[in-house]
């Protein structure tokens, strides 16, 4: 008995060999929340229009983030960021580059991740790992982590006059909500 077994070759090639269409999620609501406890003045700040890209087959991730849309409870403590501190005219982004592992886009259960790569801030990119947690309901993606980071690791210098104001070790916390993205 002979068979053709071409067909089946063929059948074979385009399973092995044509990439997956796994899922693409673009921001649709961000937050970066950073926050400094200090001995004289606690300061706070919130960034809502930052942007961001997941690739849910390859765990790719991507976030940008425009210093100046940092918005604090007093004008002199912006102007103070935005001018001497982070620099913002000389250093207009910082920006997030990595990939997440631990995520199952079949999951709808809550997931705790490590998303892994390049964090640049001040002009400086440093290698990270931070922890998080992604949750996956009807289709959208919410992704949430805590994390610290140290001023100096970014050459972001405090004056001597002002170690009581701002600390040395500021706490980020970033909640994003995705959609899929269009192809």
């Amino acid at each position: 008995m002979t068979m053709n077994i071409r067909p089946y070759c063929i059948a074979v090639f385009m399973i092995l060999y044509v990439p997956a269409s796994a899922q693409k999620y673009m921001s649709k609501e961000t937050s970066i929340v950073f926050y400094s406890q200090a001995a004289i003045e606690d300061i706070k700040a919130e960034n809502t229009k930052s942007t961001a890209l997941f690739d849910a087959g390859s765990g790719e991730i991507a976030i940008v983030i425009s210093n100046n849309e940092f918005q604090f409870e007093k004008a002199l403590m912006q102007e103070h960021f935005n001018e001497k501190y982070i620099e913002s005219d000389r250093f207009p982004k910082s920006t997030f580059q990595g990939t997440i592992s631990g995520f199952d886009d079949s999951s709808d259960s809550t997931q705790h991740v490590k998303a892994k790569g390049k964090l640049m801030i001040h002009g400086v990119t440093r290698m990270v790992e931070l922890p998080g947690d992604i949750r996956k309901t009807a289709g959208l993606l919410t992704m949430h982590s805590v994390f610290k980071i140290r001023l100096e690791d970014y050459k972001i210098k405090i004056p001597t006059i002002l170690w009581q104001n701002i600390a040395e070790e500021i706490e980020i916390t970033i909640q994003f909500s995705f959609i899929p993205k269009q192809r």
